[in-house]
């Protein structure tokens, strides 16, 4: 069965787009079978993989409001076993749109649902605000990963965004558990990384499962979307790259174990 899984923060810069990608990435090198889903206007997923937003015509907006087919909307990436359904400015329109329709916040799920989709896991790199577009990314998701940056308010506003989570299960009735917590941006050298994942921790209290792995602060998962690349492709050996292997491991040990 294809796992549907939405990477969710409404802070910008704590690598969510980094981690949709390269997870994904890491996962298709351990022979599994991946779409990214770009639900960020900014396109920024489509960008980190090679392609070009200004000379696509079908992506997830098109897609989303009918003109064209699931089939049409999924794209090839550099990476094997790994698909993607981009993004570009014109998904902006989508949430004026969306909002016309009635049961609006099940388009996205209702558009997975009427294929074969064929894939092992899925990733929904959702818009870093808790508009219409994640709440159909809410809506069409198995679980959620909350990546957390290693500084300064990194718990800021986590309270809202565990606040909708909840009410998107009780009022839509939409099970979105929260499969893991992963720090990322850590700087094992440094005392503010070593505060954060200790209050992230506090702050959960063991209520959510918090990955094991830990993302680092590396220069080549920061260079890597400039040549339209995944990390572990980039570059095979820098810390980012077998970070994110290390927690693609962790996630298929999970699912063994559950």
């Amino acid at each position: 069965m294809t796992e549907i899984i939405t990477i969710l923060n409404q802070k910008g810069g704590c690598g969510k787009t980094t981690t949709a990608v390269n997870l994904g990435a890491a996962l298709a090198t351990l022979d599994k079978t991946v779409l990214i889903i770009d639900m960020d206007p900014q396109g920024n997923a489509t960008t980190s993989l090679g392609i070009q937003k200004s000379e696509i015509d079908n992506t997830l907006y098109t897609l989303l409001t009918d003109k064209c087919t699931f089939q049409e909307s999924v794209k090839e990436t550099v990476v094997p076993n790994m698909y993607i359904i981009p993004s570009n400015i014109s998904l902006s329109g989508a949430e004026i749109e969306l909002s016309k329709e009635i049961g609006y916040p099940y388009i996205l799920s209702e558009k997975l649902r009427e294929y074969e989709l064929g894939f092992d896991y899925i990733f929904i790199d959702a818009p870093p605000s808790l508009g219409i577009l994640t709440l159909n990314a809410l809506v069409a998701t198995d679980s959620v990963i909350i990546p957390i940056q290693s500084e300064f308010y990194a718990l800021e506003g986590m309270a809202d965004l565990l606040e909708t989570i909840k009410l998107v299960e009780s009022r839509l009735k939409s099970p979105c558990p929260i499969k893991g917590i992963l720090i990322t941006l850590y700087d094992a050298r440094t005392r503010l990384s070593k505060d954060v994942s200790k209050n992230v921790k506090e702050f959960f209290k063991d209520s959510e499962y918090i990955f094991n792995e830990k993302i680092p602060r590396n220069v080549k998962l920061a260079e890597a979307p400039s040549f339209g690349q995944p990390c572990i492709t980039y570059d095979t050996e820098c810390p980012g790259t077998k970070a994110y292997i290390r927690l693609a491991k962790e996630i298929i040990q999970l699912e063994g174990e559950e």
